[in-house]
């Protein structure tokens, strides 16, 4: 599986649990953001990361570089777009991994601070 069907596979789960899709690979602030969703007043900024075989590890898979980067575009996506009576922002780390025919999603919210 290839990043644009894991971030596909990743939305359309999120959607299942009750999350809004505000925004797909939104580019700002110096960075990518995957996916942006918001329910309930709560919006996540997902990371997308995809490994064929092996697990992943969190710190390989986004490291402070990547969360700077994250940070920023998630700041400037805000500054643009901050949905009204918005309660919350975080990371939320998808680690999708696929072994043979079977993919699976390991998901870590609050996953870091912005900073890095």
């Amino acid at each position: 599986m290839r990043g644009a069907a894991a971030e596909a596979m990743v939305a359309d789960a999120l959607v299942r649990d009750g999350w809004r899709v505000l925004a797909r690979n939104w580019r700002g602030g110096g960075g990518e953001l995957d996916v942006v969703v918001e329910r309930a007043g709560v919006v996540r900024f997902v990371e997308v990361k995809c490994r064929e075989g092996d697990a992943i590890d969190l710190y390989d898979a986004v490291g402070p570089g990547k969360q700077r980067s994250l940070g920023g575009a998630a700041s400037e996506w805000l500054a643009q777009h901050a949905p009204a009576g918005m309660a919350e922002a975080a990371f939320l780390v998808a680690l999708v991994t696929t072994i043979g025919e079977t993919s699976s999603i390991d998901w870590i919210d609050d996953a870091f601070d912005a900073e890095g």
